[in-house]
């Protein structure tokens, strides 16, 4: 029988690797997508938090400009409907679940706190507290069983990390950048850490990963931020709106990570800090949050596809 050789000339060409065109061509492939408006919360507040998905979010405490909140706000993808509201009114904890299991940890009652609760989709309770009491930290999981708090401030900065079983919080190791008011995305062992105010102080754009160990820090933020929202996973998650310092500049950029590196994208409509958010890289939600002069109550929504823009190679 001929062989491919005789009849074409030439033997098929096996490759290691790529071809560099074809390798560019992958580096292309990013993101985009856009904002739209969604049905306001029933009560504007900032430093707020919030779990869950963009048709099944869940809004609970925050600051309305005078005093702390404990209203809770359920999202069905169109509205918000108030429910329970908190045990202990209080403001910028680190939150974690999904809206029918969540927990809201730490945060400011009017002082720091190592103050606990779980909601299980009817009530909120008080359950054990943080070993270390801050505020402005973050949280994320996948429920109230299952959940990591990091950073915040006791007042001084901090790169604490605690895990909660559902029970009990369990001191882990520490971010590599101490800071308050970040973001994050993830759940319990994956988890990303973005954006803040570290001791300097000044905002920063330091990223890190989570493997349920330690953190490492990869690439930064294209915008240093603090007060910013996140949603999403460890390889694909969003950064949302924020705080630019020292200039008091509330922010609308939306930015992507792809598990490398992040990416630009479309901004919010209402700039704002110390906002809420939810839901994943594709599908989120942001809501409430300062605008530079008042607590807001606007909620976005917001759409994401990947994109693939060939590249020529010359």
């Amino acid at each position: 029988m001929a062989s491919y050789k005789d009849i074409q000339g030439f033997n098929i060409q096996n490759l290691t690797s790529d071809p560099v065109p074809f390798a560019q061509e992958k580096e292309r492939i990013g993101w985009a997508g856009t904002w739209a408006s969604g049905t306001s919360l029933n009560t504007a507040r900032y430093f707020l938090g919030g779990t869950g998905t963009q048709t099944a979010g869940l809004a609970f405490g925050g600051y309305n400009g005078t005093a702390n909140v404990g209203e809770t706000e359920e999202y069905n993808g169109t509205s918000w409907t108030e429910v329970n509201d908190l045990v202990t009114t209080k403001r910028a904890g680190g939150s974690a679940g999904i809206q029918s299991s969540a927990l809201y940890a730490g945060g400011q009652d009017p002082a720091v706190t190592s103050n606990n609760q779980t909601w299980d989709g009817t009530n909120w309770s008080t359950s054990t507290g943080l070993n270390t009491a801050r505020n402005s930290t973050f949280g994320v999981g996948a429920t109230n069983t299952a959940a990591i708090i990091f950073g915040g401030a006791t007042p001084t900065k901090v790169g604490n990390t605690e895990s909660w079983n559902g029970s009990a919080w369990t001191e882990l190791n520490d971010l590599n950048t101490a800071r308050m008011r970040l973001a994050g995305a993830g759940v319990q062992t994956l988890a990303l850490a973005f954006g803040g105010l570290n001791p300097t102080p000044a905002n920063t754009g330091v990223t890190e990963e989570w493997n349920g160990t330690s953190w490492t820090e990869v690439n930064d933020l294209n915008t240093v931020r603090s007060e910013q929202g996140g949603a999403g996973i460890q390889t694909s998650a969003l950064c949302i709106g924020g705080l630019q310092a020292p200039a008091p500049l509330q922010l609308g950029n939306t930015e992507h990570y792809n598990g490398t590196s992040w990416s630009e994208l479309n901004d919010l409509a209402t700039f704002r800090s110390a906002l809420s958010s939810a839901g994943t890289a594709t599908l989120a939600l942001a809501f409430g949050g300062y605008n530079g002069t008042v607590a807001v109550a606007n909620t976005e929504e917001w759409a994401a596809a990947t994109t693939n823009n060939t590249l020529t190679a010359s």
